[in-house]
């Protein structure tokens, strides 16, 4: 039993300020090694028995270095209070009522920066995510993985009683998410998994922005990861309670998807890149106009484009290399380096020009569009192809990404449940 100065100590503040999850400082022999954050809204008829099977699970293998942290959003049906009546008969149960935030993932966000752990968990409290499986999910971060998550999609997992049109819909997310973030979403295979643990090392100082119900990808997305472990779970229909799976939740997850995607772009150096395209358009125009207007030399439109277009493109390549892609270029040093790198950043920008004058031609010649309006939209279409493309080919580093490895982890729960 706790007493009262313990049991205070086990109401927990919400913190404030962005999401970022801070270092803690050196760990002594006897420091929290698991956080285990049960986000609630609505659980108090849920709470007793997922607090009473967690610290059943964690009470032999962990003893005292394990903590659970109930995070609940201001439950009309009180859960928060009803958690903290639980304080007295579970010693590692600290509880977390946040009156003026409300969210999955944001709820998650702070309990895990209230949280003492080496490894940060998160599971739902609605009994669909068997608690069983969170030892098994210990035992992969025990064998060096940075982050496991508990998966339906691998060999013994799956989904209890699911229609036909729920799994449509959930595949179909999953889809729509290998599209829009290929290399976060394809990172494991339940990216909308809301089961797993992760070291905090992957994620302290890392600020999250995290939304709706999905924050696994939000982790994927943003954290350091060498090694994503997976362990199978059965997804459990709901006993008690009722479902908070709304189309909201799928439009929070297509809003994270394209919020991420956003953020991966390197805007600052595209706008370099736009800027430099820029003084490559008035050189453009200026000979543009020089060759091919009927009051100066009056030389043909596709001959005067590719003059043109060759010249910006030189001008572009300089200001490219010294100042947008400076940073890299640096590494590459030498005329050989630099040549290379011209020919690579020619042969993109030459498929571009090919492009740019179909579509002159074809607004100019077709639909009637004044050449030099014409001739902007045109450029304006193929900026970004040449951009994207001239990053990844030429002027990629030599040096190649760290690889994440994923492991796959089949093992009966029997394994881990005496």
């Amino acid at each position: 039993m706790r007493d009262d100065a313990q049991i205070s100590d086990a109401y927990l503040d919400m913190p404030a300020g962005p999401y970022i999850v801070a270092p803690l400082p050196a760990f002594p022999a006897d420091a929290i090694q698991l956080s285990v954050v049960v986000p609630t809204y609505n659980e108090a008829k849920n709470i007793r028995e997922m607090v009473g099977r967690i610290a059943g699970l964690l009470d032999g293998p962990l003893g005292e270095s394990y903590e659970i942290i109930v995070v609940d959003d201001d439950s009309p049906d009180r859960t928060w209070q009803f958690a903290q009546q639980l304080i007295s008969e579970y010693p590692r149960l600290r509880v977390m009522r946040r009156v003026a935030e409300r969210g999955l993932s944001t709820a998650v966000m702070r309990g895990w920066q209230a949280a003492q752990g080496r490894v940060l968990a998160v599971i739902d409290a609605d009994l669909q995510h068997p608690p069983e499986v969170i030892l098994a999910l210990h035992h992969e971060i025990e064998r060096g993985a940075d982050i496991a998550v508990a998966s339906r999609h691998i060999e013994g997992g799956g989904v209890s009683d699911w229609s036909l049109i729920r799994r449509v819909v959930s595949r179909a997310a999953q889809l729509i998410g290998l599209i829009i973030l290929p290399n976060v979403v394809g990172r494991v295979s339940d990216p909308m998994s809301g089961y797993f643990m992760v070291r905090r090392s992957a994620i302290e100082g890392i600020p999250l922005s995290p939304v709706g119900y999905k924050i696994l990808i939000e982790v994927l997305g943003r954290a350091r990861f060498e090694w994503i472990g997976e362990v199978p779970y059965i997804f459990r229909e709901r006993v008690q309670g009722e479902s908070k799976a709304t189309g909201r939740v799928y439009f929070d997850y297509l809003r994270h998807l394209l919020r991420l995607r956003l953020s991966k772009l390197p805007i600052n150096r595209f706008v370099r890149f736009a800027i430099v395209g820029l003084s490559g358009v008035v050189i453009d125009m200026g000979l543009l106009f020089l060759l091919s207007d009927p009051s100066t030399l009056g030389w043909g439109l596709t001959r005067s484009k590719l003059i043109a277009s060759e010249m910006a493109i030189i001008n572009n390549f300089l200001w490219n290399d010294a100042w947008t892609f400076g940073d890299l270029s640096s590494h590459q040093r030498g005329l050989g380096q630099r040549l290379r790198r011209f020919g690579k950043f020619q042969a993109v920008c030459l498929v571009g020009v090919v492009l740019n004058t179909v579509l002159l031609n074809l607004q100019f010649n077709v639909f009637g569009i004044n050449r030099y309006v014409a001739n902007g939209i045109a450029i304006g279409c193929v900026t970004a192809w040449n951009f994207w493309l001239n990053l990844k080919l030429s002027w990629r580093t030599s040096q190649p990404e760290p690889r994440t490895v994923t492991r796959t982890t089949t093992v009966p729960m029997a394994d881990y449940v005496e």
